[in-house]
């Protein structure tokens, strides 16, 4: 009798009890995704597949599935928030830290620090019990003026695509699902619903599609989102051609497309054009809400009638579960995910350290790094020298625990040597609409700024953008290229009391620099996080020496950018219409086809020290050519440097193709005077071909090809050739 009864209670194990799935959580994943699908009603499969409150969808407590719950990222997790509104939810718990942007990443030119941020900020997620985190986001830079480019990483698709591969997979070890975004054309928050985006077949695979295509061969990304403007008239969260003909088909990609909040508008386009997960319908993506429930979203009860009454095929629905099986038991389900931390020393070590290896340092007369000794008085101008630049932007905006300000980091290190005029005021970071700033507010804050700089022997300027509407902030580009609150003027007026001035800007965008020739040092700081004070100082110092690169070219002027010449239908749009007219010439592309000199290029960026380059070479392994240059420290500081190889390719008559390409970087180790590293850099031969309209194929020229070994775009040191 004990005997049957231990046997029938091994069944009951392997079977289930009351339905609950007990297949081995260590059999393969697509054994427990097909016991799994077997189990559930059909009811129960369309409950996964749409949002169930504001961050979560629905699992099958039947079965002892759990849900999934996502959360806004990709510089930290965002602040609690009420089931079904978007008010906080005034929890005390739910203090994070924020990381720096992902334009200061891509700056960091550093895979190794790439891999560091996914690894930290997964465990801040799974902490929190998170298990798909909304980022990062790989969406080219083609205007200075996106409002949400500074969570994105850069304007040039090679750069991105290998920045954002190893932040994927150590963040996916932990058993956090990345959720790569916006799938695809996402480039500008101006009239983002609607907007049909028409490019070239070939633009889009070289240089918008490449960073996506990287993330999910290479990376294994597990979700992706959708986009909200449309592709060949059809919006991008539900576009067959782009996900299920690109995405799945062509890619042969398992993961499951989750909408951006509000981006289905159709039950058959979404049914049948790729779409996975439903959230945030009925809503404009952020604020308004409506009377419809959870169960009236498009792939819900609408969804289940075209099921039952047999006009969408069962496969259909069993193909989008299975997707979301599988990252369910890659995340909610996985016994191997880890339980995380938040707010942890190591966090903030991480967060300092990307900060400062992506700082970049636009222009030094000598003043950086600061010698303290030669200043008594030193004034810090400027809001964002105080400013919280965690908040505001939209989705990304984050709650944090601590924050070291710029005005906290240079008091630590300068004492009461600093003194402070905020200069300008910009108002609160509101969502949606600019706050208004009184105009005799505005005369003394000025006032009060020229009036202290007349005695002070330096001054350090910080400000820029922020995350203000129509600055960098969701759903609003910017208006103007320049600096916004009057700070060129104030900069001008400053520089003119004294000579010794430093100007510090965060930002996710450039910005124009008239004052430039005024100024001692230029230094660019994007948005560091919970360390941005620490990392400052630590850069104006001179304890961290400067090694951050560009990930997009500064221009002169608004008008040099490539596309601009083409007027309003390549920017932003006419009658709902965008083109991309400037085609594969995006950036220092652009600029170089042009003949156009930019303010600061691609890949630009000084440092405290001097590098020599050796002469590279070449060999091929496999499908890949290995690059090997020898970098040697030459100055007198302790330093890295980024090597960035260049593809200048052979003439083709049929295609026009950029003067030369990023194909392959590699950053020293920190390198003693003296010292040298040999870089070893990869280009995979695919990366050397174009994408042919006629073959609708990747196509490489037979010749000889031209590899270039620079610091940045515009500064090449050595070159090398190879035949194809």
């Amino acid at each position: 009798m004990k005997r049957k009864l231990l046997i029938f209670v091994s069944m009951l194990m392997t079977m289930g009890v009351g339905g609950q799935v007990y297949l081995d959580p260590k059999a393969p994943l697509e054994d427990r995704v097909k016991d799994a699908l077997s189990r559930m009603t059909t009811h129960e499969k369309i409950q996964v597949l749409h949002a169930q409150s504001k961050f979560t969808s629905a699992g099958v407590p039947r079965l002892g599935i759990r849900q999934l719950n996502m959360d806004d990222g990709p510089h930290g997790v965002r602040e609690e928030l009420e089931w079904n509104t978007w008010n906080p939810a005034r929890w005390t718990n739910d203090s994070i830290v924020a990381f720096p942007s992902l334009t200061c990443l891509a700056s960091t030119w550093n895979p190794a620090l790439s891999y560091l941020y996914g690894q930290t900020v997964s465990e801040e997620f799974a902490f929190r019990g998170k298990d798909i985190m909304l980022g990062p986001g790989v969406n080219i830079q083609r205007t200075p003026l996106n409002g949400r480019a500074f969570e994105y990483m850069g304007e040039d698709p090679v750069l991105a695509g290998e920045m954002t591969v190893p932040y994927i997979v150590a963040a996916q070890k932990n058993g956090v699902a990345c959720c790569l975004k916006h799938f695809v054309l996402n480039d500008q928050e101006i009239d983002r619903f609607n907007v049909n985006v028409n490019v070239s077949e070939r633009a889009l695979r070289e240089i918008y599609l490449y960073p996506f295509e990287q993330a999910v061969k290479r990376a294994k990304v597990w979700t992706i989102m959708g986009a909200y403007n449309f592709w060949h008239g059809v919006h991008c969260c539900q576009n067959d051609e782009l996900l299920n003909g690109i995405l799945k088909k062509e890619w042969g990609w398992d993961g499951a497309v989750v909408s951006d909040w509000g981006g289905v508008t159709d039950t058959w386009e979404a049914a049948t054009g790729g779409m996975d997960i439903e959230m945030g319908s009925f809503t404009d993506g952020k604020l308004k809400e409506s009377e419809f429930t959870f169960d009236d979203y498009y792939l819900a009860r609408p969804f289940e009638k075209l099921i039952n009454e047999g006009k969408v095929p069962v496969s259909v629905l069993d193909d989008k579960v299975s997707r979301v099986l599988r990252v369910m038991f890659r995340t909610s389900m996985n016994p191997q995910k880890v339980i995380g931390s938040q707010c942890s020393e190591a966090h903030y070590d991480a967060c300092r350290q990307i900060g400062e290896e992506g700082i970049v340092l636009l222009k030094n007369d000598g003043l950086l790094p600061l010698d303290a000794q030669r200043y008594q008085k030193i004034l810090v101008v400027g809001e964002n020298a105080t400013r919280s630049l965690t908040q505001g932007g939209g989705s990304s905006e984050l709650k944090t625990l601590r924050d070291v300000s710029p005005l906290d980091g240079l008091r630590v290190l300068y004492g009461n040597k600093i003194d402070y005029a905020k200069g300008y005021n910009s108002g609160r970071a509101m969502y949606d609409h600019v706050d208004k700033v009184d105009a005799a507010e505005k005369a003394s804050l000025k006032a009060e700024a020229l009036q202290k700089a007349a005695s002070a022997d330096l001054i350090i300027f910080i400000g820029g953008l922020n995350k203000n509407h129509k600055q960098d902030c969701e759903n609003g580009d910017r208006e103007s290229y320049d600096l916004s609150f009057g700070q060129n003027d104030l900069i001008a007026e400053l520089a003119k009391l004294q000579k010794n001035i430093i100007v510090v800007c965060f930002g996710g965008n450039p910005y124009a620099t008239p004052w430039l020739p005024q100024v001692g040092a230029l230094v660019h700081c994007w948005y560091l996080g919970s360390e941005s004070g620490t990392a400052l100082a630590n850069i104006l110092s001179g304890k961290v020496c400067p090694s951050g690169k560009l990930p997009v070219t500064f221009a002169k002027k608004y008008e040099d950018y490539p596309y601009v010449k083409y007027g309003a239908e390549a920017y932003p749009g006419i009658d709902k219409q965008v083109t991309y007219k400037e085609d594969v010439f995006v950036g220092y592309r652009g600029f170089e086809k042009n003949k156009t000199a930019a303010q600061f290029p691609f890949g630009y960026g000084l440092s405290y020290t001097t590098f020599k380059y050796g002469k590279p070479v070449v060999h091929e392994e496999g499908d890949n050519l290995i690059v090997d240059v020898t970098i040697t420290n030459t100055g007198a500081v302790a330093g890295k440097e980024i090597a960035q190889v260049y593809v200048s390719a052979p003439k083709n008559k049929q295609i026009a193709k950029p003067l030369k390409e990023l194909k392959a970087f590699g950053k020293t180790a920190l390198l003693q005077p003296g010292a040298s590293e040999t870089v070893s850099m990869t280009i995979p031969r695919r990366s050397l071909a174009s994408w042919s309209e006629a073959a609708h194929d990747w196509q490489a020229d037979h010749g000889t090809y031209v590899l270039l070994v620079g610091a940045s775009s515009a500064d090449i040191r050595e070159k090398t050739t190879w035949k194809y």
